[in-house]
This record gives structure tokens, sequence and C-alpha cells, in this order.
């Protein structure tokens, strides 16, 4: 009898544990659907404010990001300045950096709209200090760090236009640093003040495997609130961000009905222009070679959101 009931207890155990093998055996998942989850969720980290946000679910790779915005008054429209370039192969002669604060970008075509470095030097400050507020509310262990203004170099400053998600207007400023890790910030600035910030970091490998990569968390640099679609505020002020491999020597960004040729900045390319028409596709991206061959184009990139959401 004893060798018997051990035998049945050996078989319950067995089916037990069987059970429990498939309860906790995970559906399989399409491998591009991993790879572009994936992707996303190793470079970005937003933080986001705001008494209105509406949260979107996360498409692949061509995810959007939303900062929280607060208010802000009228709509800047000033003309915009010419789009410059600076090859990879020569040492473009850098925007002067303030006396205390981050460096400036490669070009002066990069600080648009009037806005100077002092103030988007000013602006990043600010986004770095809300960040720091906002995370005394976490854990040590999760809290991130990121550093001082002077940590970063700005590469990118523009009107930001308010929608129904986000109302008022301000100004973005994007800024880089890396290191201990590749860093890229996107700050609001609203009536002086931080009103949101997407951070994306990680490595420097380009996750679509190719010479260009588009920032796959900068829509908010070239869109406006879904919910708003087809009725946009026009004209738009827009900009585009993304890494470069160094064989890239001409990278162009054509969004609505303007191509932009967009300035390389030590590893990353950047692109800005005015929209005067309601959209539905996103900029679409060109690099090139030194003999001029496309080396890229977004078109044929699967791990590009070509459409707007």
């Amino acid at each position: 009898m004893g060798n018997e009931h051990g035998k049945d207890f050996e078989a319950q155990v067995r089916e037990l544990m069987a059970e429990d093998a498939y309860t906790i055996r995970p559906s399989a998942a399409p491998y591009p659907t991993i790879r572009r989850r994936g992707a996303i969720e190793r470079r970005r980290r937003v933080a986001a404010a705001g008494a209105v946000l509406i949260a979107l679910v996360a498409a692949p790779v061509g995810a959007y990001a939303l900062n929280g915005d607060g208010g802000g008054k009228g709509v800047d429209t000033a003309a915009p300045l010419p789009s410059v370039s600076a090859s990879q192969g020569t040492a473009p002669t850098p925007v002067q950096s303030a006396p205390v604060g981050p460096a400036g970008p490669a070009t002066p075509g990069q600080l648009l709209d009037g806005i100077t470095l002092a103030r988007a030097s000013d602006g990043l400050a600010k986004c770095l200090a809300w960040d720091r507020e906002k995370q005394r509310d976490t854990t040590p262990r999760t809290r991130t760090d990121l550093g001082d203004a002077t940590d970063y170099r700005i590469i990118l400053a523009l009107n930001s236009t308010g929608d129904s998600n986000a109302p008022g207007d301000g100004f973005h400023v994007v800024a880089v640093k890396e290191q201990p890790q590749l860093t890229r910030l996107i700050c609001n600035v609203k009536d002086g003040e931080s009103s949101g910030l997407n951070i994306s970091s990680g490595g420097l490998e380009l996750d679509n495997g190719g010479p260009v990569m588009p920032d796959m968390n900068g829509g908010k640099l070239h869109q406006q609130s879904f919910i708003d679609k087809g009725n946009w505020k026009l004209p738009f002020r827009w900009g585009s961000i993304g890494q470069v491999d160094s064989s890239v020597t001409r990278v162009t960004v054509s969004y609505g009905d303007s191509t932009s040729e967009a300035a390389l900045d030590h590893g990353w390319f950047v692109a800005s222009g005015t929209l005067n028409q309601q959209v539905t596709l996103a900029p679409h991206v060109k690099g090139y070679d030194n003999t001029g061959k496309v080396v890229y184009d977004s078109d044929s990139d699967a791990m590009y959101e070509k459409t707007l959401p």
C-alpha cells in the first residue's frame, strides 16, 4: 500500500508540474514585434506633466511620445531661418557656447525662431531641475541622474505649437550627451518654465541596422496631437532629428510640400522647416554617401513608421 500510495503521489506531483509549466509558458510573439518594442523600451524614458494628458498606445518603433504641457499664449509664426548642413568630413564652426552652460550646435541654423543659445540653455537647465524635483517622489533605486546642463550639447531649438492635448505655445530644446551613456533630451518650455521632458538613452548602435536612424521618439517635434488630425494649427514649425553613421555625408527630410537639407552635427542629423498644409505622412528621410548615392531611405525602412497616428 505504501509503495502504491507513493506512486500515486508522484503522479499527482508530475501532473501539477506539467500544468504549471503550461500556465507560465508565454504565448508566441512575432519576432519583428519583439524587436521593435525592445528597441523602443531600451531607448525611452518619458517624464510628462500637465493638466491635460491623453495616453497613447505605443506604436512599434514609430512611437510618438507626448510631453505634458501647460498653458501658454498666442502662436508665434516667425519666418523660418534657412536650413544649413555641415559635412561629416569637415569640422564646422560651432555656435559659441554660453560662459557657463551647454555647448552650442554645429551651425547657427540649428537655433531657430530667434531663440538664442542663452535662452535655450536656460530652458534646458529648468527642464533638468524639473526632472530632479519629479524624481524626489521615486525610490533611490529607480532614480536616474540626468546630470547638469553643462554636460550637454544643444543641437536644436525651435518654437513649439500647442494643441488640444497640450495647450499653449512655447519652444523645444533638443540636447545630447555621450557620457556616461548616450542620452537625448527633448525639453519643452512654456511661459519660462519646464512643461515636459522626453528622454531617450542607450547605446550608440543604430537599431534599424542602417546608416541613418531617425529618432523613434522625436514625433513631438514634427506633429500635433492625433485628436487634432486634419485640423492642425498652421503654419507649424517642425523639426526632425536622428543619428547618422560616419559614412553619411548628406541627409534630406521632406515633409508636406517642402524638403529640408539637414545639418550633420557630430553623429546627429538635424532638420527643420515650416508646414503650411495638413499632412497624414511622417517626414521622409533620405541619407547619401560622399558619391551622392542614396544609402538610406525611410520608405524602405521597416522600423520607421511612415504614417502619422
